[in-house]
């Protein structure tokens, strides 16, 4: 079911019995190093804060602007381009901050400052640190990350690794978004490092928990959550896809080179693709001490959610019809 459209209206305020009101906002899918699937992701999030009996806005690009759950007010625009639609921000109390970009982040929290916004919650990538040995003007993600840090509102940051569902959007070559198209016409997945690769997966709705938790409750103001899934083998996750299709599919291991080109040929750019085939080559060869990483992180993902990490298996039961 479509969201509520919400058109341009004049400021308002609230009453103090009004439940929270909260502003997500979800961009097109970005081929780009480190990006989250930001609709996908949303969606989950939309459906849990509606279930708590909250109030959602969500500002989306045209491609991300149809099918948000039932209740939920849609503002068409982008988070790149605030200014256009600055009504989307009147009377939110706290921000889910998805799909920004450093040239105008501070426009948003500007907006969001102005109408009152107490917390914002960065969807950022895993392991934006790793620009700091980089001049700052090249930072992206720890440049979204400081600037919400210095906007004098409450903020969480959350670092995820690779979303299970980015198969949906397309947002990073390692997650297999073009497996759907080669599986149903092909039954086949070529791939660098397909035999002894692995790369850290969390569950779309296991990140939208953490989210919720995030904005909803005070438990991690001024904490950045790295949200991060097991690794998991590229082998294993077609299985999983196998068996929940009820079809085999032919595994058809790449060299690196081959694999840097067939990325290529499906319009990934080269940062994108260089770091993937860094991480992968990274985790064949150090995959105890990564995974170690993975399970000494505090809070854990089952700290945050309350439950165990759901699996590629339940994820590839529930979505088994796009390999169809």
């Amino acid at each position: 079911m479509p969201g509520i459209p919400l058109f341009p209206r004049p400021h308002s305020v609230p009453s103090a019995s009004a439940s929270p009101l909260h502003l997500l906002t979800a961009v097109n899918a970005r081929k780009g190093a480190g990006s989250s699937p930001t609709g996908v992701v949303g969606r989950r999030l939309a459906r849990r804060l509606l279930a708590a009996g909250d109030r959602v806005r969500v500002l989306a690009e045209p491609e991300q602007a149809a099918d948000w759950p039932t209740g939920t007010e849609v503002v068409e625009g982008s988070v790149t381009r605030p200014a256009e639609q600055a009504e989307a921000f009147d009377g939110t109390d706290t921000l889910f901050l998805a799909g920004a970009v450093p040239a105008t982040v501070r426009d948003v929290l500007g907006l969001a400052r102005a109408a009152g916004t107490r917390r914002i919650v960065t969807l950022s990538s895993h392991g934006p640190e790793h620009e700091q040995a980089y001049p700052p003007e090249t930072w992206f993600w720890l440049a979204v990350e400081r600037a919400v840090e210095a906007s004098g509102m409450e903020w969480t940051h959350i670092r995820p690794s690779a979303v299970m569902g980015a198969v949906l959007e397309g947002t990073y070559p390692a997650t297999g978004s073009d497996w759907p198209e080669t599986v149903r016409r092909e039954g086949t997945v070529r791939e660098a490092f397909l035999e002894d690769g692995h790369y850290p997966f969390v569950h779309e709705e296991d990140l939208a928990a953490v989210a919720e938790t995030a904005l909803r409750t005070a438990d991690h103001v001024s904490a950045v959550l790295k949200a991060v899934g097991p690794p998991l083998a590229t082998r294993d996750r077609l299985e999983s896809i196998a068996r929940a299709t009820g079809r085999p599919i032919k595994a058809v291991d790449l060299t690196p080179e081959a694999g840097r080109d067939a990325w290529r040929e499906q319009g990934w750019p080269d940062d994108g693709i260089e770091v993937t085939l860094f991480a992968l080559r990274e985790y064949a060869l150090h995959l105890d001490e990564l995974t170690q990483w993975t399970l000494d992180q505090r809070p854990a993902l089952a700290d945050l959610t309350g439950r165990p990490p759901r699996t590629f298996d339940a994820w590839a039961e529930e979505h088994a019809h796009l390999f169809h």
